[in-house]
């Protein structure tokens, strides 16, 4: 499969999901829920023995039982479309609910499969067939919740909170996915980076909530963020101005600032990607702005170090991974870390937050720089330290 380069709309959530994301169906649904996680919990290995607690379903899948409730009315109907048995090593028939905490606890411990298998009695040939399903399942059902969208006046609003920075749609950024590949595999040096691992990029686009608003992966760690930015759909929408294509607004100067998007100085200096000043001589209104720049830039660099923290599957090493499947779950792993903010998960509230998210790269640097977007930068680097007055 291609590098995953833009996500469609879903026209409307699935039956049976009210407008705050929860699951609506009878009213004895919490005491079911209640009943199964009972039953399943009994199953993980070490749990025999009346002596010892049952895991905590929060700690054991890193959510609340509200979203895993909306995460199973999602993709319910696809998981069981297609005929499988799916089994325990006892031969019980595993459940719709069994099915998603079984792939959920996959993706968010990063597990191998023969672990989680041991640990829920299942053999690790129906983990892996389970969590496939599962991705295919929220590939299908779930992509409403990563969408570019429609209005984005109440976004603007919290980044020029954060930063100063008006007329601001999303903070740009890239992390690495790290794989150990086979020394038997030609096409290995292709994948190997600058950091001296052999990985595959993700580049996101992420609003001041830390949810992603576009996702572009499946390049491999070979390639300079530049790169990757200009081979997207993202960038030719821009270009062709059918993205970031809202209200202008005037600085000084009769200067017009359209919407944009600002990246670190891997990224080329567009009209619609400010970046920071490069340089240790800055002036002052030059370090005020990058300054401002750094702060917005935390809403990236948080939210992908929380989707490595909480999808673990996709931390550390991924050990000789399908590269065509890789995408497709980094894309999972995606949509289910929007669903968690669009649901206000009350466990990942409580999770600490870090902004480091790719240790061991160091900075890149892209000379690339567009004349128009220069002016513009310094005019509004000039306005916001009070330099050019209105």
């Amino acid at each position: 499969m291609g590098p995953i380069r833009g996500l469609k709309r879903r026209k409307k959530a699935e039956k049976g999901i009210d407008r705050n994301g929860a699951h609506t169906s009878p009213g004895n649904q919490a005491h079911q829920g209640l009943d199964w996680w009972e039953d399943f919990s009994k199953r993980i290995t070490g749990l025999s023995s009346q002596s010892q607690d049952p895991p905590k379903f929060e700690s054991f899948l890193k959510i609340s039982r509200r979203t895993f409730s909306y995460i199973c009315s999602l993709v319910k109907e696809e998981m069981m479309a297609k005929p499988a048995n799916f089994i325990d090593l006892n031969g019980k028939l595993l459940s719709p609910n069994d099915r998603v905490a079984v792939a959920l606890r996959r993706l968010s411990s990063g597990e191998s499969l023969s672990s989680v298998g041991n640990l829920l009695g299942l053999n690790q040939t129906t983990v892996a067939q389970i969590t496939w399903r599962f991705v295919e399942a929220m590939e299908q059902r779930g992509l409403h919740h990563l969408r570019w969208p429609t209005a984005m006046e109440e976004i603007k609003l919290k980044f020029e909170k954060i930063g100063g920075l008006p007329n601001c749609c999303g903070v740009i950024d890239t992390t690495h996915i790290m794989m150990c590949l086979s020394t038997t595999d030609r096409a290995s040096d292709v994948w190997h980076d600058k950091g001296k691992n052999h990985s595959m990029i993700v580049q996101a686009i992420v609003d001041p909530d830390m949810r992603f608003l576009d996702i572009v992966t499946g390049w491999p760690g070979s390639l300079c963020d530049s790169v990757v930015l200009k081979s997207s759909s993202f960038f030719r929408l821009c270009e062709e101005g059918k993205r970031l294509n809202g209200k202008k607004i005037e600085v000084p100067e009769e200067t017009e600032l359209r919407e944009y998007v600002i990246g670190d100085v891997g990224f080329p200096l567009l009209e619609w990607l400010l970046t920071p000043y490069q340089g240790c001589r800055l002036s002052d209104s030059q370090v005020e702005f990058n300054k401002r720049i750094s702060a917005t830039q935390l809403a990236a660099q948080r939210a992908l170090a929380r989707l490595k923290e909480t999808w673990r599957i996709i931390n550390g090493v991924m050990w000789r991974p399908d590269k065509n499947r890789l995408p497709r779950i980094i894309l999972v792993c995606c949509l289910l870390h929007n669903i968690v903010i669009d649901l206000d998960d009350k466990v990942q509230r409580e999770m600490p937050v870090s902004d480091h998210h790719d240790s061991g790269y160091q900075q890149q640097v892209c000379q690339s720089t567009d004349k128009t977007a220069s002016i513009i930068r310094d005019k509004l680097s000039l306005y916001l330290s009070g330099s050019l007055l209105s």
